[in-house]
């Protein structure tokens, strides 16, 4: 049973328990509707009241279950509800800790509501491209009131029950418990205080008005549409909660689950719940359990102060845990601390900082310029050129001083971490740590396992990613592991296409437009142009067969590195960041089809973006086949939090099966026609051919 069935004196118990977070689904549904009828049956019950078993009241319904004929099946979520506000008995929710989605739904259809303070309290269904569908929107304003509801409900953001507790004329709560220990205790008393009450009080029977109603909605929907760009849901949240003040409760009902349904089948939701869960199960490694041993990490050590160095160790710092940082000079220390310093008083400044966290994550912060000093931290992390003669510097000084257990971890973009492992003489305790830049902003970390990386070394890693707040993502080992090896495919198509027409404004604004926070050659000035440059002139040695466009190389000889040099593919102004169209490499770029003959094509925005994706999806699969990437989700996991690919689009492999592997597949046959590309990489990989015969998509 996932539902729990006490009786103290003349009050009945229900206590939810589905952990983590006692989710409504199915099961749980009919549990409770059976204690429900138990209790309503026994003529010594006087009163009901339902809580949550452990750490949770409910987070919500069971999103597995959404588009699934378990969603329908009786009793639904509404079905239950309407027993519970049926009830000839009545039900007091006794709600903590959490109270979200379908669980706060549940909870404002029982006849009262008493709450324990610091329960976070949230309709958080818009962060799916959903709305609530079980009455969320019908009675959340008529408990609360139309504007705080309204502004919950686009949102999503969670709220603590005390200031919701503090708002004028607020029905949510009839009571705030003493503590979260004395919640059950108190509803308990509560519900036998009130047993005898008749007609029982229902939220739905509430008022929902609002003084000046229209001006208020045409003001909220102006907002919303400015900030809800390429997301159907919020816009729908302030028609359902308008719907509450304009039409009788089960109008309004009916309306809202309409809203619900449309809105679970569009490809916006679809894509918002995939990464919902692909982030959930990212954490989840095939052969190490989640129980693993974990070892304990108090200290980290840092080797670099540049940018890269200085972000990592603010992540530590924001975590509590103290840092040393190395550099091999005093100035390069001194401008390693001044650069964190610098990015925390511009916290301070903007409010987002408290100036005593601001000092306590600082007196975490200790420097050296000796590696001897580093040898009682229990996790070290280098950051240095990515250039393995530098890597193996590095590593053999760790080998010789970092204590036994020690996990020595590298910042690696495309380096082969089975080879930096070797320089040690403890290869189980070495793993890539790829952070990416911002370092302190940016939410991914590959976390790159080795051929001989101990499995508490991985599991210990990938706790620690959580706890400094990184959607971590296990990679295996190869060249630029799943994210640099798949842009590597993707800057290739985009040298491509200038080749064969394009301007490298025309490739930018085609991607920007599918939904890309910037296009490739935005992309290559902000990172550095010679970062490429140089990966490509160790693939001309290593992979001599594989093709690129000239332009790029034509770029950097000319010492336009991007927005660093105030010129890339685009010029800059000094102190600001405007991608400026270059004549000079719009002339290099022609004169570079004149030297191959090239007579410029016009070629549409459309075949931008499926070259350029396509480039991914296909590298992707080669990926999941070599056994890279464990699964689909991981890769775009990669892509939504490092690569700026758009979350209402699910990642690149989600995207594909939304477009039907069989039209990709054929695309990919189109491209491999065209000379001037890369032919053989156009030949499916064989998951993706596979999978396009038999209709299947990656998921």
């Amino acid at each position: 049973m996932t539902t729990l069935y006490q009786v103290h004196g003349s009050v009945a118990l229900i206590s939810l328990s589905n952990p983590p977070v006692n989710g409504l689904g199915y099961v749980t549904r009919l549990s409770l509707t059976d204690h429900l009828q138990k209790a309503n049956s026994d003529a010594t019950v006087k009163s009901i009241v339902i809580t949550g078993a452990g750490k949770a009241f409910s987070g919500g319904a069971d999103i597995r279950e959404f588009g699934s004929p378990k969603a329908l099946q009786e009793p639904n979520l509404l079905s239950v509800i309407l027993m519970v506000e049926n009830s000839s008995k009545p039900v007091v929710a006794a709600i903590h800790t959490v109270c979200m989605g379908g669980g706060l739904e549940l909870a404002l259809g029982c006849h009262y509501r008493i709450a324990a303070p610091g329960c976070i309290v949230a309709l958080p269904e818009v962060k799916l491209g959903l709305l609530p569908g079980a009455g969320g929107t019908q009675r959340l304003p008529r408990a609360l009131g139309v504007e705080p509801a309204l502004n919950m409900i686009v949102s999503g953001e969670p709220v603590k029950s005390e200031l919701l507790a503090q708002i004028p004329g607020q029905k949510l709560f009839d009571k705030m418990a003493s503590s979260p220990e004395s919640l059950v205790q108190e509803a308990l008393a509560f519900a036998q205080s009130i047993a005898d009450t008749r007609p029982l009080p229902l939220v739905r029977n509430l008022p929902c008005k609002h003084s000046y109603r229209d001006a208020y909605f045409q003001f909220a929907r102006n907002m919303v549409k400015g900030m809800s760009k390429n997301f159907p849901a919020p816009l729908k949240c302030v028609d359902a909660v308008e719907a509450a003040t304009k039409r009788i409760f089960d109008d309004g009902l009916r309306f809202e689950r309409e809203l619900f349904i449309n809105l679970m089948w569009t490809p916006e939701s679809r894509a918002l719940r995939h990464i919902f869960m692909a982030e959930r199960a990212a954490s989840k490694i095939p052969d190490v359990p989640q129980d693993a041993p974990k070892r304990e990490i108090k200290a980290i050590a840092m080797i670099g102060a540049g940018t890269m160095g200085g972000g990592i160790s603010m992540n530590f710092l924001n975590a509590g845990i103290p840092v040393r940082m190395l550099e091999m000079k005093q100035e390069a220390l001194d401008r390693g601390l001044a650069t964190i310093r610098k990015n925390y008083e511009a916290q301070v400044k903007k409010g987002k900082l408290k100036q005593d966290k601001y000092e306590q994550r600082m007196s975490l912060l200790s420097t050296t310029l000796n590696y001897d000093d580093l040898k009682d931290a229990d996790m070290v992390i280098e950051a240095v050129f990515e250039e393995m003669g530098a890597k193996e510097t590095v590593f053999r000084e760790l080998d010789r001083v970092m204590k036994p257990g020690a996990i020595l971890a590298s910042n690696t973009s495309t380096l082969d971490l089975n080879k930096i492992a070797g320089f040690t003489k403890r290869p189980q305790d070495v793993i890539g740590t790829h952070f990416f830049s911002p370092a302190n902003v940016m939410k991914l970390l590959e976390v790159v396992r080795g051929a001989r990386t101990g499995k508490d070394v991985l599991a210990t890693v990938m706790a620690l990613g959580k706890k400094i707040r990184k959607t971590a993502v296990v990679s295996g080992v190869c060249d630029g592991f799943i994210g640099n090896r798949m842009i590597e495919r993707y800057i290739q198509q985009a040298g491509f296409l200038l080749d064969e027409g394009a301007t490298p404004q025309q490739v930018d604004k085609a991607l920007e437009k599918f939904g890309m926070a910037m296009g490739p050659f935005r992309m290559g000035d902000l990172a550095g142009n010679d970062i490429g440059w140089a990966i490509r002139k160790r693939r001309a040695q290593e992979t001599p067969d594989m093709k690129y466009s000239r332009t790029a190389d034509k770029l950097c000889e000319l010492g336009r590195y991007g927005q660093k040099t105030g010129a890339g593919w685009y010029d800059y102004q000094a102190g600001r960041r405007d991608a400026i169209p270059s004549e000079l490499v719009g002339k290099m770029i022609e004169d570079h089809r004149k030297e191959l003959g090239i007579t410029p094509r016009k070629i549409s925005d459309e075949e931008i973006v499926q070259r350029l994706v396509y480039a991914l999806v296909n590298e992707g699969a080669h990926i999941l086949e070599d056994g890279i990437a464990s699964k689909s989700g991981d890769i775009d996991m990669v892509y939504i939090t490092g690569y700026g690919f758009p979350i209402y689009r699910g990642g690149p492999m989600h995207y594909a099966g939304e477009q039907g592997l069989f039209n990709v597949v054929q695309a990919m046959n189109r491209f491999a026609q065209n000379p001037r590309d890369d032919q053989a990489f156009w030949q499916p990989a064989p998951l993706l051919a596979k999978l396009a015969a038999e209709g299947k998509s990656f998921s």
